[in-house]
């Protein structure tokens, strides 16, 4: 009669639990030390720059403040999301055909031209007014100042980072 031979490894044990599955969300990381870099620090500071604008401009009494408005909250929603991109480290992770420096600078050159544009209308809207809220607003345009010299920084500092690969 033929014999059958087992052989018994008992370095790989068995408990009987299962592996833990990958979870779905195990690609997330917080990368907080990009916002201790210059680029991190105009993303906050036109972040804060744009919620002054809302908070000083807010309701809208005029058309020009509507204009400025809906440009302070675009740019601002559009920074949040950029800055989402960064902490997490989306950029890193996704693996689709986007140049994403050219991107972030056409979208910060845009939100530049857009400030520039929103606070000469709040100005334009408010200039000489004698109507309450008028010192309110005209602080908002000159933060939207402030801001639009964040964005032209920030833009400056994408393209230096474009151009060198």
């Amino acid at each position: 009669m033929p014999e059958t031979v087992v052989t018994v490894d008992s370095s790989q044990q068995r408990t009987g639990a299962q592996p833990k599955p990958a979870s779905s969300l195990s690609w997330i990381q917080c990368n907080v030390s990009y916002f201790v870099t210059l680029p991190g620090i105009l993303k906050i500071i036109q972040l804060i720059f744009g919620v002054i604008c809302m908070a000083l401009t807010s309701p809208a009494l005029r058309g020009g403040t509507h204009f400025f408005l809906f440009v302070v909250v675009i740019t601002f929603i559009a920074t949040l999301l950029w800055c989402f991109v960064y902490l997490l480290g989306i950029r890193e992770v996704l693996n689709l055909p986007i140049n994403w420096p050219l991107t972030e600078l056409v979208n910060t050159a845009l939100a530049a031209l857009l400030y520039f544009l929103g606070f000469i209308v709040q100005f334009i809207a408010w200039g000489g007014s004698t109507w309450a809220g008028t010192g309110a607003n005209i602080a908002g345009g000159v933060f939207g100042i402030f801001n639009f010299l964040a964005y032209v920084a920030g833009t400056y500092f994408l393209y230096v980072d474009h151009r060198s690969g």
